[in-house]
């Protein structure tokens, strides 16, 4: 028998009795000031910082009660950080994105550990909500806590949203509101998710908005506000990969600009389009990462999935420095959901990741093929592959990996898609798949047994990253280039 909910109820009703208290808090400022009372015990079982105030003494005491004085917490905040320490009870849902991070933000400061963690999980799981809602202000408050090591994931996390859905931002007129400490830590990014040509077109757009008085037709600048939109855009200008820019791009919307960018830059870039045989003596940043064609998983899932190929299960790889390329070669829904569909897309194609949709679910699960597939009607072995699962895929930290012991680890039957270790397949129906578990073949990543029912599933052909290739940059239409530009 357990009454913990009945422990829970009375200690709510000693939270609103407001009876037998021994602490004080002024809360807000001004005429926003309010006192709310509290019990000195329980906030010092409850809070690191409640715990030190009391047994330190060095909260004021008078006639027994212990005073304090949060002038920079809202009355409003507190009291909800202090129904959570007496009950616990707290519904995330009834925010806005502000108001939960001065939420997180006061209990940072009031030590309350479980408190601060549920906030950014939570966060973080609707983080485009919030960001829709108010991007600029969302993100200049994180960017004003990330300071602190306590939410260095939180402003990752936000960061790479806006990487991952740029639109959210750059689509909006209140991108020219955007510190530009923030937008120098987006543009650094190898994973933001734009066209070069649309990010300078961006940067000038807000280099103008920063300064109204400034003509907007470059042809009738004067010297003085030529050196004020370079001297505002010149910490952006080492940011932008103009050499994944192309000619016509650059005649149309770069070159106007020149009088912006330094001469030799100017000259290594036309070095760049007019003598291709030149370019292995010019310092040409790698392009931004390339958004995966996929409906079902985000770039994050593929920077685990590459930790888990080279067995790095203690760190993942950040989006940045992912070491594999990941080719969509087929779809269900697009390739056709025969086994005759997949093998025609998929087989020798070197090792691949298989990646499924559970039907209505947010669940997705997979596995990893370091083999080709083909219809040999024959089984692998290896200890390299393996089986995964989130149980939610908007939430990386519901994920499973589940390597195979050895046994049965791959099969390839021309009756049917992917299977692995003789228990996860599909036969000729794309949509339906099995899971038995008879053979064991991978450690119980908690799959459900039996039919399984998936809105789509795709396979990945996984390529390692080259160092350094110069063979992948744009091509250019030299003569067009050269052409149009000496008409200027």
């Amino acid at each position: 028998m357990s009454f913990s909910q009945e422990l829970i109820n009375d200690y709510e009703k000693l939270f609103e009795a407001n009876k037998g208290h021994d602490v004080i808090i002024y809360t807000g400022k001004d005429e926003n000031v309010k006192k709310l009372y509290a019990h000195s015990l329980i906030l010092c079982i409850r809070s690191q910082y409640f715990h030190a105030a009391f047994s330190n003494e060095w909260a004021e005491k008078k006639d027994g009660i212990f005073i304090l004085e949060k002038p920079n917490i809202s009355p409003q905040i507190f009291k909800i950080i202090l129904r959570f320490i007496y009950c616990g009870k707290i519904d995330l849902t009834k925010f806005q994105g502000s108001e939960l991070l001065d939420l997180l933000i006061a209990v940072d400061e009031l030590s309350i550990q479980s408190l601060i963690s549920c906030i950014q999980e939570y966060l973080i799981n609707n983080q485009y909500k919030f960001l829709q809602e108010d991007p600029i202000e969302i993100l200049e408050t994180v960017y004003h806590v990330y300071q602190c090591d306590t939410f260095a994931g939180l402003w990752d996390s936000f960061l790479e949203a806006i990487c991952d859905k740029p639109e959210i931002l750059f689509n909006s007129d209140k991108l020219i509101e955007v510190k530009a400490s923030i937008l120098e830590l987006l543009l650094k990014r190898d994973d933001l998710l734009l066209d070069e040509i649309v990010i300078w077109n961006n940067l000038i757009k807000w280099g103008f908005a920063q300064h109204p008085s400034v003509k907007q037709d470059d042809l009738k600048w004067d010297k003085e506000e030529i050196k004020i939109i370079k001297s505002t855009l010149c910490r952006f200008i080492p940011l932008i990969r103009f050499y994944h820019i192309s000619s016509e791009d650059f005649q149309f919307n770069v070159y106007p600009f020149r009088a912006l960018l330094p001469k030799d830059l100017i000259n290594d870039i036309l070095t760049f389009y007019m003598t291709p045989n030149k370019k292995n003596d010019i310092d040409i940043q790698l392009p931004r990462n390339p958004k995966y064609d996929t409906s079902i998983i985000k770039y994050q899932h593929f920077a685990i999935f590459s930790s888990w190929i080279e067995k790095k299960n203690d760190s993942y790889y950040y989006k940045t420095n992912i070491p594999y390329h990941y080719k969509l070669i087929y779809r269900a829904s697009r390739d056709g959901t025969t086994a005759k569909s997949f093998h025609k897309k998929c087989d020798k194609k070197g090792p691949t990741i298989v990646v499924l949709k559970i039907k209505g679910s947010s669940q997705i699960i997979g596995g990893y093929n370091p083999f080709n597939w083909d219809t040999s009607k024959s089984y692998k072995y290896t200890t390299d592959s393996f089986m995964f699962s989130f149980t939610d895929r908007r939430n990386t930290k519901t994920a499973k990996v589940s390597y195979s012991t050895g046994t049965y680890s791959i099969g390839c039957y021309p009756t049917h898609g992917p299977i692995f270790g003789g228990d996860f397949s599909c036969k000729d129906c794309a949509t339906t798949w099995r899971f038995n578990n008879y053979f064991h073949s991978y450690p119980d990543i908690k799959i459900q047994t039996g039919s399984i029912e998936v809105d789509d599933y795709e396979v990945f052909q996984v390529i390692k990253q080259k160092q350094n290739s110069h063979d992948k940059y744009n091509p250019f239409k030299k003569k067009y280039f050269l052409k149009s530009l000496f008409k200027r």
